[in-house]
């Protein structure tokens, strides 16, 4: 079977060829400092620097210091040798422990009178040639085409890493300035809306926790004990239903969607069964919730899950979806979960599932009660639509990574 190369997508107006270089024509590179995170701190110092953990998380493809914040170094950590960054500058992490963002780059466009640094873990490149313009090579180096080269090359076991050197190994293609700045025009203006996009989700998630919240803070509410709220489930299952896990971000969920595979025992027998509704606590800490997560099954089917979850049965479903609400805010699952629970000597959880009830949550009465989930609901259903048009543009802007380079 004979491969056809397929052209990369275009604009219209531009027919000239792509030229192909080696990434190590195109960039110089300079030493960088190994600056850990006790030694920054985010104020108004002299010096910022940028650590390889923003690179993966926290920093657009395009850095522009208008808009984005870098730490600073502490007094008394200043690098004797250094070189400041100038427009146009790219870092790459060395490192990860997925092959996918070793070398994962961003491009800083805009230091807005910053002297900055590249610090732990990156490597910086500068184009001193002029064969490129301000904003592309960041979306190049992020593009299909470039990390399927660094995969093949990035070193190790757990860890995968490269060096400048390996980039006399890889290939970048650049077309005129001007398409350049074409794509990178597109591609910026899609991060905008991305960026867009997720504020708009972060205010959303901020006013149902708000609005939670002030609920159980005002005077007309009653203490209530869980127990009086929620039933515990006892069902096992013997109807063998899939197995699904339970995340802060996505609730109940199918635990090979969600994980990559399945981690339930070859015999699930004694799992327990979860129906539409249904309050699971999970006991295991995770990120914000040092005492584990409570979330409420959305899904329509019953399902099964680990034995060591919680599964209760609420007294109705009003009373379901405020007690959903009110425990996706990890200061609240905090407060209500500390008293109750001891933790072991490995930070193991050490509570049963009576003992979950025993804590008091303040509710209103049952019409104001109606009244605020349906609010919430609507809500929620707003954010959960904010989230699928995020995750197109997302899946819009890989697709673009992968079709606009050679």
């Amino acid at each position: 079977m004979e491969f056809v190369e397929v052209p990369p997508l275009r604009f219209p107006e531009f027919t000239d060829e792509w030229k192909t270089y080696k990434v190590s024509d195109v960039l110089d590179f300079y030493s960088t400092n190994s600056l850990s995170w006790d030694q920054l701190e985010y104020s108004d110092g002299e010096l910022r620097n940028l650590h390889y953990g923003l690179i993966h998380v926290g920093l657009p493809t395009l850095v522009n210091l208008k808009d984005d914040l870098l730490p600073t170094i502490k007094e008394g950590n200043t690098p004797k040798n250094y070189t400041l960054c100038l427009n146009g500058d790219v870092a790459f992490a060395d490192a990860s422990e997925d092959t996918n963002d070793v070398a994962k780059a961003i491009e800083l466009v805009e230091t807005d009178g910053n002297k900055v640094v590249f610090g732990l873990h990156t490597i910086h490149g500068r184009d001193n040639k002029g064969l490129t313009t301000l904003g592309f090579k960041g979306y190049a180096f992020s593009s299909k085409v470039f990390h399927d080269q660094i995969k093949c090359i990035a070193q190790g076991t757990k860890i995968y890493s490269i060096s400048s050197k390996n980039f006399t190994e890889c290939y970048i293609g650049i077309p005129s300035k001007a398409e350049q700045s074409k794509i990178a025009r597109l591609l910026s203006l899609l991060d905008r809306r991305i960026a867009a996009q997720s504020g708009l989700i972060n205010k959303l998630e901020s006013l149902i926790s708000g609005i939670t919240l002030s609920i159980v803070k005002s005077n007309n509410c009653e203490s209530i004990h869980l127990s009086e709220l929620l039933t515990e489930r006892n069902e096992v299952n013997t109807a063998q239903y899939e197995v699904y896990s339970v995340s802060v971000s996505q609730g109940v969920v199918n635990q090979v969607d969600y994980l990559g595979r399945s981690f339930a025992a070859k015999d699930t027998s004694n799992y327990n069964v979860v129906h539409y509704g249904d309050i699971v606590y999970t006991k295991s800490p995770t990120g914000d919730f040092p005492y584990g997560i409570v979330k409420r099954s959305g899904q329509t089917d019953p399902v099964a899950v680990s034995p060591l979850y919680g599964v209760y049965k609420p007294a109705s479903n009003e009373i379901g979806c405020f007690l959903h609400y009110y425990f996706c805010n990890p200061v609240s699952a905090k407060n209500y979960l500390h008293k109750l629970i001891q933790k072991g000597a490995k930070n193991t959880i050490n509570i049963t599932n009576q003992r979950f009830l025993e804590n008091t949550i303040k509710l209103p009465n049952t019409e104001r009660l109606a009244i605020v989930v349906k609010l919430l609901n609507q809500l929620s259903v707003k954010k959960q639509r904010a989230e699928e048009l995020l995750a197109l543009y997302r899946k819009q802007k890989q697709y673009l990574l992968s079709q606009m380079f050679i």
